[in-house]
């Protein structure tokens, strides 16, 4: 068990670190499929995705079986920011990671640690002294991808028409899927059920190519792209549901940390 205090006080220390260093926060982009499936089956993507950057630690991490009790120690480091339950934040400072993609997960967290996607907070979190190496990368992983899911998230604007579908399915379902499940193969994220600020933030970073690690197709496809449409596909892929056997049950709370005071963590 950890306490909230602990939980507190490490995230005013590595917030401390991080503040001089950058103006807005982007969190891991991570978002949902149970972590067996994947574990060391998975092909690396280059086929499908040529223009990718696969960093080391991802091509071994990838094919590791994952530890979820070592998962569970290592995720305490995770819990100031993205909560106890994965949930993130409304606000869309922290993504839901919840239910993501194992995969997405640890391609994500070995981007934060090659210098392949910027933020000064998450480098901290993924260095070698929080993640000795592939085996925690991959452990910790399949703990977060384990975790149910909520759909109290930050939705965006109610639907106005059908634009935002006929924009999702015409541009983003190749990669995330008709539900935004993603795709366990090829490591698109999982988007269903994921903040709309979060999903905004991190849009308009690939746009502006501020995310480096972003699918070059996708800086392409969007690179012109309306506000209005970009406010209406976004919406409808916050709104996408998962499955029911992905969400947790109502009033579920994460048995793993009962000691934690989540009326004072991040909204």
């Amino acid at each position: 068990m950890i306490s909230y205090k602990f939980t507190n006080r490490f995230a005013a220390t590595v917030l401390t670190m991080a503040i001089p260093m950058v103006t807005s926060l982007a969190i891991a982009e991570v978002s949902a499929r149970e972590a067996g499936r994947e574990t060391g089956k998975e092909s690396i993507g280059k086929e499908k995705y040529p223009e990718k950057v696969f960093p080391e630690e991802f091509i071994q991490a990838i094919k590791l079986e994952p530890n979820l009790e070592n998962g569970k120690q290592l995720y305490k480091g995770c819990i100031a920011c993205h909560g106890p339950e994965g949930w993130g934040t409304h606000s869309g400072s922290y993504p839901q990671i919840a239910g993501q993609l194992k995969s997405v997960i640890i391609k994500q967290l070995a981007d934060f640690r090659a210098g392949n996607r910027d933020n000064p907070i998450m480098r901290a979190f993924t260095s070698q002294r929080a993640l000795g190496g592939p085996q925690d990368i991959a452990d910790v992983s399949g703990y977060i991808a384990n975790l149910p899911m909520t759909t109290d998230v930050d939705k965006g604007i109610p639907l106005r028409d059908d634009n935002g579908e006929k924009l999702y399915k015409e541009m983003c379902a190749n990669c995330h899927g008709e539900n935004g499940e993603g795709d366990w193969e090829d490591h698109g994220p999982a988007l269903y059920a994921q903040h709309f600020s979060y999903l905004k933030r991190q849009f308009d970073w690939i746009r502006n190519g501020r995310r480096r690690n972003a699918d070059p197709k996708m800086t392409r496809q969007i690179k012109d792209m309306s506000i209005r449409d970009e406010v209406d596909i976004l919406s409808y892929t916050a709104q996408l549901e998962p499955p029911k056997e992905k969400l947790a049950e109502p009033g579920w709370t994460n048995p793993d940390f009962p000691g934690i005071n989540r009326r004072s963590l991040p909204k």
